[in-house]
């Protein structure tokens, strides 16, 4: 992870340089959170930018609340949405249609709550440009509030770390990838090339799946980390991260149960058992045992630490595995019992899900 270019190190790329970005995003029903975001997206000081903005079949305010900030910017294009075709997600569905109507040399992907710092786009062209990637994703800051939702939320984090190793994403003999929804640049032709969120109809965790296509397409992709230059509040308490994750987890582990329960023993074994051996091994065991548990405590506080919170919550590791194998599970159930995802008020049937699986 040290080996990763932060964002704050870049200085932003010259005006005269700068190419046109499109940012895109898809938004349902996010009254609540849109207005604080939007604002700051507006108020990026890269010269040559648009925002798409596309209102994915919201019943609350969104459509308003966009078709207000549209009529004070020229920056602002909006579009809706009415109804799904079949064989779609509504997500991809929607970031295809910001796309064709989208005008940039490169796109920016993000989702309808997250905040920008101003100079993000300047930062992130220079250092795609610098470092010839087609394809950059951030690593982001996530608002994590209280003892139980900052648990979870930073063992999720360590899991995806040590699970994705985004290290190895720039790597073209690796076939390690990485995409976060909350920011992820791309150039225009390095999408079309790869298919695009066309490809991601009825893929779950399309934010993974582009940096997949970018590599599979032979294309050049990397990593940085923003921390506090893009932020979001993710989730609300700890039940609602654990509601928030119940589509994505058991799509992780290709909705194989096998995986899903080997995922969670591995969880167990490397997080849960040395604690158990520190307290009740004896000799070697329990040497080797502390010797995991001192191991376990000072990754999570370091990582936890250079995310703003307190290195004390590296303590909290196996509580925090314990929830992770609670969220895995309850992933795999809900969408076995129910047959198939619900994700924003829409059900999309188990098995077509894995046959749209990239």
């Amino acid at each position: 992870m040290a080996r990763l270019p932060w964002l704050s190190n870049v200085t932003p790329i010259a005006a005269q340089d700068a190419p046109l970005v499109s940012i895109i995003f898809a938004a349902r029903d996010e009254a609540e959170k849109l207005p604080a975001a939007m604002k700051t997206l507006l108020a990026q000081d890269y010269p040559r930018f648009e925002i798409i903005a596309v209102n994915d079949r919201s019943t609350d305010r969104t459509s308003d609340i966009l078709h207000e900030f549209e009529r004070s910017s020229r920056s602002l294009i909006v579009t809706d949405i009415a109804s799904l075709p079949q064989g779609w997600l509504g997500k991809p569905h929607a970031l295809v249609a910001g796309f064709e109507k989208s005008r940039g040399d490169w796109l920016v992907f993000t989702d309808a709550d997250v905040h920008f710092a101003p100079d993000v786009l300047g930062r992130a062209v220079a250092l795609a440009a610098a470092r010839q990637w087609d394809h950059l994703t951030l690593l982001t800051a996530v608002e994590m509030r209280g003892f139980w939702e900052t648990t979870a939320i930073s063992f999720f984090a360590l899991g995806f770390i040590f699970g994705n190793e985004p290290w190895l994403a720039s790597n073209p003999r690796s076939a390690r990838y990485v995409g976060v929804g909350a920011f992820q640049l791309v150039r225009r032709a390095a999408y079309e090339k790869s298919g695009g969120h066309a490809r991601l109809r009825m893929d779950v965790i399309e934010d993974m799946k582009l940096g997949k296509l970018i590599k599979m397409a032979g294309l050049r992709s990397g990593v940085a980390v923003a921390h506090d230059l893009v932020s979001v509040r993710w989730h609300s308490g700890v039940r609602n991260v654990i509601r928030g994750v119940t589509k994505n987890m058991f799509a992780a582990v290709h909705y194989n149960p096998f995986f899903a329960v080997g995922a969670m023993a591995l969880s167990l074994l490397l997080s849960v058992l040395p604690f158990f051996g520190l307290a009740f091994a004896t000799g070697w065991a329990r040497v080797f045992a502390g010797i995991a548990v001192v191991a376990a405590v000072l990754i999570h506080g370091a990582m936890i630490w250079s995310a703003g919170a307190s290195p004390l919550y590296g303590l909290t590791h196996p509580l925090g595995a314990l929830l992770f194998c609670w969220m895995i599970g309850r992933s795999a159930i809900a969408t076995l019992w129910r047959g198939g995802v619900v994700w924003r008020g829409t059900f999309y049937p188990l098995e077509e899900l894995r046959k749209g699986m990239v």
